[in-house]
């Protein structure tokens, strides 16, 4: 009897239908902000065939799932919006609701532990940062953490997790430097401001850039090679190697599983803050700045936004040789259109691979794109070496965005400089023809800097701030009269070649 009650049941369930599917892609969900000002796209999944209905804030687009069940249509342009709406999803007889949504802007950040480097970890050592959590009561702040693993292929679908609203409880598990980013955007615009956040720490740029990025200069090729095949020693071999300690650090694992599932996802740009696994012991961080561009060339088209402004951190003091190169590598890698990069030379890391004024640097970064993609008319770059002339015993350096006047900048506190009018400038070295450096004395000459030393008489290369990290008693200060500080440089980088020799493994 039991046999035959389990095959009539078993027949019965056989006779009706599949149970229906809808859903959207798991980016969407609660809480959520969506991008003003351009078309948004929705995606997900139900049955083959069916026609699926998105409505939101007046406006109702149809779309037809292919055979697989897959769907994608765009809602219309909106405008900025902090009231919390409801997207309404149906097919047939199902229907789900996304609650609490609001429009604004959404940024996409990307990195190592620094960037990942959460609100909770700034506030026990630095009192400023306990102030901005205790007041980050901001209901149109939206933070959404993307915690999923590596794939060998993209993914469709993220596994999970949600979109969470700014309050003083929350912000803890926020990324410092997005948190403190998306909160001048939102203080300055007024509008809701939303991020994700796909950071994942101890991990080199390789794995964020989609594997058919990795094209147009021949340590890209080489890497997608021996990523495809797995092989870890000769990508640590190879010229701009890295140490490969899982199968999440070979090119295009974490885009796979991380950014995939998520993009075309309506976004209003980037930040990214990494490099510090690419020049690590062993690691090599020469043409690193060509791995940055394939990451922004990548992450434009698969966001369909092919100017998708990019803003990112230089990476501050530490003791690895090698960082010294990496930061003349992202400075090189401004050269994409549409970039911009945070000098954080300056801020004092106390030999912490982790230093926790995440505040300087989500201000600076924030500082790009208000100027650059909202028009405000303020500073918004340290000077940047333009060209050095030399004349007899003198060497006059000329920079970028110093209309301001440079100054000799000194830190009294988290977000403040004052300028050190008796102070003396640090950082700079000169070269002669035999390749030797020397200190050097330099003094500010409104947008110029003039260096001099006795050792050389006929200086033929000018170099500032490169070395890992500077003398406690001598910081590096050269600043604008806006207070932002001038990156590193060298004239001649063929008098400072970099030697694995001096970065091995062990």
């Amino acid at each position: 009897m039991p046999r035959l009650v389990a095959f009539f049941l078993f027949s019965l369930c056989g006779s009706f239908p599949a149970l229906a599917v809808l859903h959207p892609a798991k980016i969407f969900s609660d809480h959520m902000v969506l991008q003003r000002d351009t078309e948004v796209p929705v995606w997900g999944q139900s049955d083959a065939g069916a026609t699926v209905t998105v409505a939101f804030a007046g406006q109702s687009v149809k779309a037809k799932a292919d055979k697989q069940g897959r769907w994608k249509l765009k809602l219309d342009a909106m405008k900025a919006s902090t009231e919390g709406r409801s997207l309404d999803i149906s097919s047939g007889d199902q229907r789900m609701l996304i609650k609490d949504v609001l429009v604004g802007d959404v940024w996409f950040a990307g990195g190592q532990s620094n960037m990942d480097y959460k609100v909770k970890g700034m506030v026990p050592r630095l009192p400023k940062a306990k102030v901005l959590a205790d007041g980050a009561n901001y209901p149109a702040i939206r933070h959404r953490k993307v915690n999923e693993r590596n794939a060998v292929v993209p993914q469709s679908d993220l596994n999970g997790g949600s979109w969470v609203v700014c309050t003083p409880k929350t912000v803890h598990g926020f990324s410092g430097v997005a948190f403190v980013f998306a909160r001048r955007l939102h203080l300055e615009l007024k509008v809701p401001i939303g991020v994700i956040d796909c950071a994942w720490g101890g991990t080199p740029i390789e794995p964020y850039v989609p594997a058919e990025a990795f094209t147009g200069h021949p340590t890209l090729v080489k890497l997608a090679k021996y990523a495809k095949a797995g092989d870890s020693e000769a990508i640590k071999k190879m010229d701009g190697g890295t140490c490969v300690r899982s199968p999440a650090w070979l090119a295009g694992a974490i885009y796979n599983g991380r950014i995939a599932p998520v993009a075309p996802y309506g976004i209003r740009g980037a930040i990214w803050y990494q490099a510090e696994s690419n020049c690590g012991k062993g690691e090599d961080p020469r043409d690193y700045r060509f791995k940055q561009r394939a990451l922004i060339e990548g992450w434009r088209k698969s966001f369909e936004k092919p100017h998708l402004p990019f803003y990112f951190v230089q990476l501050p003091q530490w003791k690895s040789y090698a960082w010294t190169y990496a930061r003349e590598e992202q400075l090189q890698a401004m050269q994409v259109k549409g970039t911009g990069m945070a000098v954080t030379i300056d801020l004092d890391n106390a030999n912490d691979i982790h230093p926790p004024n995440k505040i300087d640097v989500g201000e600076r970064l924030a500082l790009w794109p208000l100027a650059k993609v909202y028009g405000k008319k303020i500073p918004f770059s340290g000077p940047l070496f333009r060209k050095a002339e030399f004349r007899a015993t003198e060497a006059v350096v000329h920079f970028d965005y110093a209309k301001e006047g440079l100054m000799i900048g000194r830190i009294v506190g988290v977000g403040k400089i004052v300028e050190d009018k008796d102070g003396t400038l640090n950082g700079f070295e000169l070269s002669g023809q035999d390749g030797v450096w020397h200190p050097a004395k330099a003094k500010v000459k409104g947008q110029a800097v003039l260096v001099k030393s006795l050792s050389v008489k006929k200086p033929v290369a000018v170099r500032y701030a490169c070395h890992p990290e500077a003398p406690k008693a001598h910081p590096w200060n050269l600043y604008s009269k806006a207070d932002l500080p001038a990156s590193p440089f060298c004239s001649d980088w063929n008098l400072m070649p970099y030697d694995p020799a001096e970065n091995p493994m062990h």
